[in-house]
């Protein structure tokens, strides 16, 4: 088992931090661009104001 910190990271084209892999990335881990699906669906709407 690999320990969390050997683990590929990426940073998230949306919040601007760190995240690493996931098993479930595992294929497709070159195509991943979010962290989270919360970022990933922001993205679409980048001139929406927070309140």
């Amino acid at each position: 088992m690999r320990k969390k910190a050997d683990l590929p990271t990426k940073i998230c084209a949306h919040c601007g931090r760190p995240f690493a892999w996931r098993k479930k990335w595992e294929k497709v881990w070159d195509e991943v661009r979010y962290c989270s699906d919360r970022c990933r669906r922001e993205r679409k709407s980048p001139g929406r104001a927070e309140a």
